[in-house]
């Protein structure tokens, strides 16, 4: 009888556990943590706020991390770029461009909070946008004689340059904008944003890069290139000035000699100052961030990178002279974010399956009109 008795009570406490786990599955605290982060970019300590969901569904602070270099300062968008602000592609690292102090910083995610690693000089001016793939990490210099700096980087974030393999862009005061890399880790592409030029590289194995290969943007103001699931290459374009609600953005394919031939070309956002641009991780949508019209437009993208829009094109609105900047896209694909400068804010939204959005959330905390810039989400 004893052992029927305690064979009962373990049936009991194993069910009871067990109902427990499905009770605490259904419960507003087993919602999947969701962070995102900005980085000030202030002249005199670059710093980067990390948000994250809580229990109520809501996005609170987790703290500032200073990166140990500085930012350029300003008001309004002074880096001008996209990709200030990187997370790794096993969300395990973090870097930040340091454009006052010409140096890349990398911080390791744990949990909810970001340990600095690392912040090594990229012997150029104005590092503005980085990319990453494997234990490659890639830096843009906007400033200068413009050039991409080479990291190697290891699993705790330390970063080492790869000898001699600074590659200088064409010529100098071309307004580099924007760096990315295929999701093969074959090609990388730059945006000129100066001279409508995209720039494509191939990757090779340790590394490095080979010799440029520049294509024209067919269309104007291009200013930031994201790739495709399939790898061909999307691109932002503000648009020809003088337009009201001008902004287009456009995909292309990458050639095996690094050329680029359009698919969709200049499909338009319906909005203005069309800067920014995030996918999905299932390669299914693409939004825009339209800084001039406080819009995000929406697009879905098909396996041959065909671009149509989702609606009328604009999926949501930022109030007004919110200048929503940096947009970025959750590592689950269920939230997009856009770093409003002019109102200290971050706006999330969460994606329906059609690709619509729909708001939940406005973070507060960040600074108003200082030069913010960088966003990134896990």
């Amino acid at each position: 009888m004893k052992s029927g008795a305690r064979n009962t009570s373990l049936l009991l406490a194993a069910m009871t556990l067990t109902i427990q786990a499905l009770y605490a599955s259904e419960r507003p605290d087993a919602l999947p943590t969701q962070r995102v982060y900005a980085m000030t970019n202030d002249a005199t300590k670059n710093e980067v706020f990390a948000f994250a969901r809580g229990h109520d569904g809501t996005f609170h602070s987790t703290g500032s991390f200073a990166t140990g270099g500085r930012g350029s300062g300003g008001i309004t968008d002074p880096l001008e770029s996209q990709g200030s602000l990187t997370i790794s592609q096993d969300h395990r690292l973090l870097f930040a461009a340091n454009a006052g102090s010409g140096t890349v910083s990398s911080f390791r995610i744990e949990r909810d909070r970001l340990v600095w690693a690392d912040q090594q000089p990229t012997d150029g001016a104005e590092p503005v946008s980085v990319a990453q793939h494997g234990h490659f990490v890639y830096v843009l210099d906007q400033g200068g004689f413009g050039g991409i700096a080479i990291f190697s980087v290891d699993d705790g974030g330390h970063l080492k340059k790869v000898p001699n393999s600074t590659t200088l862009l064409p010529a100098t005061s071309l307004g580099g904008s924007s760096i990315a890399v295929s999701p093969d880790g074959q090609l990388l592409a730059v945006v000129e944003r100066l001279t409508d030029n995209i720039d494509i590289f191939h990757i090779l194995p340790n590394g490095t890069l080979s010799a440029i290969t520049t294509t024209a943007d067919p269309n104007p103001g291009g200013f930031s290139a994201i790739f495709s699931r399939g790898g061909e290459l999307l691109v932002s374009e503000t648009g020809p000035s003088g337009v009201a609600d001008g902004s287009t953005i456009s995909s292309f394919t990458v050639s095996s000699n690094a050329t680029i031939t359009a698919i969709s070309a200049a499909v338009p956002t319906e909005g203005a100052a069309n800067c920014w641009l995030a996918i999905t991780p299932n390669g299914k949508f693409v939004y825009t961030s339209n800084s001039g019209s406080d819009t995000i437009s929406g697009f879905n993208v098909a396996q041959n990178g065909a671009l149509k829009p989702i609606g009328s094109g604009v999926v949501a609105a930022n109030p007004a002279g919110s200048h929503n900047v940096d947009i970025a896209v959750s590592a689950d694909g269920n939230f997009v974010y856009t770093q409003n400068s002019n109102t200290g804010t971050i706006r999330v939204w969460t994606i329906n399956s059609d690709g619509t959005l729909k708001e939940v959330d406005s973070i507060s905390g960040l600074p108003q009109m200082s030069g913010t810039n960088g966003l990134a989400a896990d």
